[in-house]
């Protein structure tokens, strides 16, 4: 298919949806909001008083930021901000005789003030207005020569993509700051709008912008729909996710020595259920304690205002020799890992950066202790990122561990980034990216064909965010023709085919998409009743097993192992939340007659049960 082909099949179903989400938000949401006693309101519904407020509101907050923008076709391309709002006029001008149409622009300044204006009242109601809505009341004292006959809301994406000519030669930290530095006001690529807008406002934007009709998407009244996490609560928590506090491990936590309970035996932590406290005071306790001489780990996204990078800057000043990889090719947080690497670096730390050719996204962490000489290693390896703020949202598993076995392995991980030679010995524990991980999951797929093939049981349960390989899908459906029980969880990209009769007729494929985003990578094979269970930072796509440094490590504690079946069950019966992806496409909710199963909420509650009783 030509690349226009598929973007006009992509526009139809975007836009079916966005008509569908307008749908809902007027006909559903408002609706129930006012049956709440919340009211999105329209300035010409506030009373005199309400209206005073407003002027005042406008005049002292909003004016300031506002840049009204004549447009003059051709003539003058104003630039506008990369993902900014702006309302798109049409206007007369009061002159007498002058009949001529004139469009306008002007910015709605949600970025320095936010998107709600809680109005005051003096009944038992909450009123909202749209910070949109109000910049479109006062369009008149902003072009007091003309006369407003219509506004629409509209959105400029600019081109995000870093080129970058030559990753090999020269800085390339140096190639991808100024690289940064033009993806704000990168070409124009895409232009969202009120899929009311007359055909000939949008045929003056396009000229303006250069833009043609396979860079328009068609939205409702309000774009930039993010802004409504910030949607004032008004205290009234019966609207709210009902609270899910994490849960403490408390043998990872004070009085217990930390190092000590890792040393006599492994720790699986999962996140967001569990707290994340524990890895940010690995981290701590590490930089102050006196037997620590090293600390090293892996950086791809880490919060703004990370704890854990902060405890790495203080070892590294109280002495430790600290090694931090930092990644400076993670999509979107570019420009934040090469600040934290700036800092880092001031501080004292060893910074290494991106890898030529290939990403580092292994999620793995490593501290040497010498206590009477003797050396010990602790590590923890994750299926997710060094990122407080998204623990709280990620559903990740993290292990700790100073298992000889993984600890070897991982440090010889660690060996290659800083001197960039090969290992000398083989991974066998470890799966890892552009060494073995391919070759190490093809292996245990064809294990289980094996198995299948001489009628023992055999079957194979997957958890990732996305599944693209071809190679690994065709290995799948030549295992569920030989028998092979597959089940899949497919949060994201789905490429196989499933419940097709000769094909893929043993393998089932669900994608949960809940409160709390699916983000972990569980590997299952039932190697002839001695079950092998995997975590990873790696989803099967060509991306991950051909071009990253991936971190795919076993479960060993048989305790640890019966926990992950539990979670998985959970999700393998969730019928609330849980989608069919089957070769009709329809996305359809997965349905029994069953008790309802919320396998987020289960495993909330699952784990805080487990956690009570290992007290």
């Amino acid at each position: 298919f030509s690349p226009k082909v598929i973007i006009r099949e992509i526009l139809k179903i975007v836009n079916k949806q966005q008509l569908e989400f307008s749908e809902i938000f007027h006909n559903n949401i408002i609706p129930e909001l006012k049956s709440e006693g919340i009211d999105i309101v329209q300035p010409s519904d506030l009373n005199e008083s309400q209206l005073d407020f407003l002027n005042a509101y406008f005049d002292d907050n909003v004016l300031p930021y506002t840049q009204p923008i004549m447009l003059m076709g051709e003539m003058i391309k104003p630039f506008l901000l990369n993902g900014a709002l702006y309302l798109s006029i049409i206007m007369k001008s009061k002159t007498k005789g002058d009949k001529e149409k004139y469009y306008a622009l002007v910015k709605i300044p949600s970025d320095e003030l936010g998107r709600f204006i809680v109005i005051p009242n003096t009944q038992d109601r909450k009123s909202v207005i749209m910070l949109d809505d109000l910049v479109r009341f006062y369009l008149n004292e902003l072009f007091p020569g003309f006369t407003i006959q219509q506004s629409y809301s509209i959105k400029l994406t600019r081109d995000a993509e870093l080129y970058i000519d030559d990753e090999y030669g020269g800085d390339l930290v140096q190639k991808i700051k100024k690289s940064i530095k033009k993806r704000n006001v990168g070409s124009a690529s895409r232009l969202v709008i009120d899929r009311r807008m007359p055909d000939h406002m949008l045929e003056n934007l396009m000229l303006v912008f250069d833009l043609n009709k396979l860079d328009v998407l068609e939205e409702g009244q309000y774009h930039s729909n993010s802004d409504f996490m910030d949607f004032p609560n008004f205290g009234m928590n019966h609207l709210k996710n009902i609270i899910l506090d994490p849960v403490i491990s408390k043998g990872l936590m004070p009085p217990y020595n930390l190092f000590e309970a890792i040393n006599k035996r492994d720790h699986l932590l999962y996140f967001p259920y569990h707290s994340y406290k524990p890895v940010i005071r690995f981290f701590e306790e590490a930089s102050i304690d006196n037997n620590v001489t090293h600390i090293k780990i892996f950086q791809y996204r880490v919060a703004k205002d990370s704890e854990i990078m902060k405890a790495l800057m203080q070892a590294a000043h109280n002495g430790k020799q600290v090694t931090v990889f930092i990644e400076v090719k993670a999509r979107f947080d570019e420009e934040n890992n090469i600040d934290w690497g700036e800092k880092l670096e001031q501080a004292g730390v060893r910074v290494i950066y991106s890898i030529p050719g290939i990403k580092a996204h292994s999620k793995i962490a490593l501290i040497r202790k010498v206590v009477n000489g003797k050396e010990n290693f602790i590590g923890y390896l994750s299926t997710g990122n060094f990122n407080e703020r998204t623990a709280k949202l990620y559903c990740d598993f993290g292990l700790f561990t100073a298992n000889p076995k993984i600890i070897d392995e991982v440090l010889r991980i660690f060996r290659y980034v800083e001197t960039k030679e090969k290992p000398s010995k083989s991974f066998k524990a470890l799966g890892v990216g552009t060494f073995n991980l391919k070759d190490k999951f093809k292996e245990l797929v064809k294990n289980e064909i094996d198995n299948a093939k001489k009628g023992r049981p055999a079957y194979i349960t997957i958890k990732m965010n996305s599944l693209q390989d071809d190679e690994m899908i065709n290995l799948l459906y030549k295992a569920s023709q030989a028998g092979v029980k597959i089940k899949a969880i497919v949060r994201g990209i789905c490429c196989i085919v499933a419940g097709i009769k000769d094909i893929s007729e043993n393998i089932e494929c669900t994608s949960i998409v809940d409160r709390f985003l699916e983000h972990s990578r569980v590997y299952i094979f039932g190697n002839n009743g001695d079950e092998l269970i995997y975590l990873s930072s790696a989803d099967w796509m060509v991306r991950n097993l051909h071009y990253r440094i991936e971190a795919t490590f076993p479960i060993l504690n048989p305790e640890h192992k019966q926990h992950i079946r539990t979670i998985m069950k959970f999700q393998l019966n969730d019928n609330v939340k849980a989608r069919l992806l089957d070769f009709k496409n329809s996305n359809a909710y997965k349905r029994d007659d069953g008790l309802p199963v919320r396998s987020q909420y289960d495993t909330y509650y699952y784990i805080k049960r487990r956690e009570e009783e290992l007290r």
